[in-house]
């Protein structure tokens, strides 16, 4: 909560005058409390000699203290009935008046706190979605092997929601009740510190119930937020596979665990639902239990005629503790609709906190442009920290400028994974990997990202127009920027084709759009970024034949005159690499040219030989 908090900082202005406003709107709360209760008093129950012994004694002395204004309010309304033109009447009709401008004013001061509580309110929200949504993306990829991406979603969505509605929907309360309960607590202890003293008695106990119960709400809340996160990411499947869910007449089965997890969630939110329900009604209790304490013993100092609290003052000491009431109750309410808050913040918090291990040295040094090599020296890489299961396992590889050098091996040998550390998507766990000489740890990771363009197995789209895939990350391109990388990434024919052309809406993910000329627009972009490095995973593997001739002549124009990382299964796209390196179980277990491999009869010619007899 307190960081939360500490995000109203750069609206600190405005918080500040929310406390002014609510500060003079409890201020005249409080004035046309005071006035009234007396007010009734000397016009019901005073006499005509009540009235005459006041005037007699004169107007009260100045000084600072309720008494005096007490005895001033007397003073003033007696002379007021006791004048002939006036007479009690005209007194009603001004206390009415002045009864009217006080709950005027202290209503209009209230909207004003609320009014400048609303920038604060969406502020700071709008500050958590762009926080958490920065982290998000700059998170190395292997935080998400861990998560689920509906949990991280439910995360992104519903729990900032509820730090909406549940954290900052109780912030006024929060600042704004404990001030108002102040205030009319040092009234009431002026006017009566002993009957004050029964009201704070009682507090330890009220705080105590409220706790424990508080306490258990955050606890459920928290499995809630855990179980919503399961069944957005069960709905995230179900999206993703219906296809398949459909093909194996899986519906029910898949409906079932859903069903089952649906029904876990709503028993949750019935209990957290019950335990915050509890919090009006049981506030309203325990004030009314104090209320009657108050007027018990108030009572009886009244009924024995103390000197210490008179009629007058013991009504006005009612109606004040009367107004403590409301903002105790809605500051029990806010409290515990923080505690759910607190569960999603903590949530939220998990992924703030989450170390970075990919992330920009203290003193980077600076690199421009690729002029010698990359090298991989003695690379072993693990998953999981401290795990022996490497995936890589002591990898040496240089990789010389302008040359094409291909990854083949079996599914699960570590080539992705080998090429992923190029860009800096993982560290490797042990050994280095330079370019031109430098570690990549002493390079900024904008800066090394900059020299390298992916194209991947799965075409990774957005759901935007053509032009604004192919210019993705280069907001300043131009029209004919576009359409130059275009016509070399052999896709303009086909864009010029579609409805709208380079403003056609290719759909979420490129729906809309058949395998090759995705993965044509994912050339495309790459070119367009034009860098000295090409990391190409595996780009044909899932095309037809004619798309992967045509997605193969795209990618030999973006090869031309770069350096060149391929993975590849199609052993007949990478024969005339430069260098052919040939992994099996995380190691390089051959490497060489096509030729070379071929005469050496070892695992490469065993691959081949398997894709030439199908």
């Amino acid at each position: 909560f307190l960081r939360i908090i500490r995000l109203i900082k750069p609206y600190s202005g405005y918080a500040m005058l929310n406390s002014l406003f609510n500060i003079i709107a409890v201020v005249f709360s409080l004035f046309s409390l005071t006035m009234v209760a007396p007010f009734l008093d000397l016009l019901v129950l005073k006499g005509g000699d009540e009235y005459a012994k006041r005037l007699a004694d004169g107007k009260p002395q100045f000084e600072i203290s309720i008494e005096w204004a007490i005895d001033s309010f007397y003073y003033y309304f007696t002379s007021v009935i006791m004048d002939p033109d006036k007479g009690k009447l005209y007194a009603l009709y001004i206390i009415c008046i002045l009864v009217v401008v006080m709950f005027f004013c202290k209503n209009i001061f209230r909207y004003f706190a609320m009014f400048f509580l609303a920038p604060v309110r969406n502020g700071v929200v709008k500050d958590i979605r762009n926080t958490v949504h920065d982290k998000v993306s700059r998170l190395p990829l292997s935080y998400y092997s861990d998560e689920r991406k509906g949990d991280i979603m439910s995360r992104m969505t519903t729990d900032v929601h509820e730090i909406e509605w549940s954290v900052m929907s109780s912030l006024e309360a929060t600042f704004r009740d404990p001030v108002s309960i102040i205030i009319y607590l040092i009234t009431m202890i002026v006017i009566s510190p002993s009957l004050t003293l029964f009201v704070l008695a009682t507090l330890p106990v009220t705080v105590l119930i409220i706790t424990r119960i508080s306490k258990s709400l955050k606890r459920t809340s928290v499995k809630g937020k855990e179980k919503l996160g399961e069944l957005m990411s069960v709905m995230d499947e179900t999206l993703s596979g219906l296809r398949i869910i459909k093909a194996f007449n899986a519906e029910d089965s898949n409906q079932q665990k859903f069903t089952l997890l649906n029904r876990r969630y709503t028993e949750l939110m019935n209990r957290m639902l019950r335990k915050t329900d509890l919090a009006s009604p049981l506030s309203e209790f325990l004030g009314a239990c104090v209320l009657v304490v108050v007027m018990y013993f108030g009572g009886r100092l009244v009924l024995a005629e103390s000197e210490t609290l008179s009629a007058a003052l013991f009504i006005t000491f009612i109606a004040i503790f009367s107004q403590i009431i409301p903002p105790s109750k809605s500051f029990t309410n806010a409290f515990y609709k923080i505690q759910k808050g607190i569960a999603s913040a903590e949530r939220i918090y998990s992924i703030l906190d989450a170390e970075n291990h990919i992330k920009d040295p203290d003193h980077p040094k600076h690199i421009e442009q690729f002029s010698d090599r990359i090298e991989y020296k003695d690379v072993s890489f693990s998953y999981v920290r401290g795990d022996s299961g490497y995936v890589l396992r002591d990898i040496n590889l240089t990789i010389p400028k302008g040359k094409t050098v291909a990854l083949v091996g079996q599914s699960g040998s570590g080539k992705t994974t080998l090429a992923d550390m190029l860009p800096r998507f993982h560290d490797p766990t042990h050994g280095d990997i330079s370019i031109d000489g430098i570690s990549l740890r002493d390079l900024k990771v904008r800066d090394l990202r900059d020299l390298m363009g992916i194209v991947s197995q799965e075409s990774i789209l957005f759901n935007d127009t053509v032009f604004n895939n192919i210019a993705f990350g280069y907001p300043d391109a131009t029209r004919e920027d576009v359409e130059r990388a275009a016509t070399i990434a052999n896709a303009h024919e086909f864009i010029e084709g579609l409805y709208g052309g380079y403003d056609f809406q290719i759909g979420d993910r490129g729906s809309k759009l058949s395998g090759g000329q995705r993965q044509r627009l994912s050339i495309a972009r790459a070119v367009l970024k034009n860098p000295p490095i090409l990391i190409l995973d595996e780009a044909t593997s899932a095309l037809d034949t004619e798309s992967e001739r045509l997605v193969q002549d795209a990618l030999n124009n973006l090869m031309q005159n770069r350096t060149t990382l391929v993975i590849a299964h199609r052993l007949s796209t990478i024969q005339h690499a430069d260098e052919i390196v040939v992994m099996n179980q995380g190691v390089i277990e051959e490497r060489g040219t096509h030729d070379q491999l071929l005469t050496n009869r070892g695992l490469y010619k065993k691959l081949f030989d398997l894709q030439a007899f199908k």
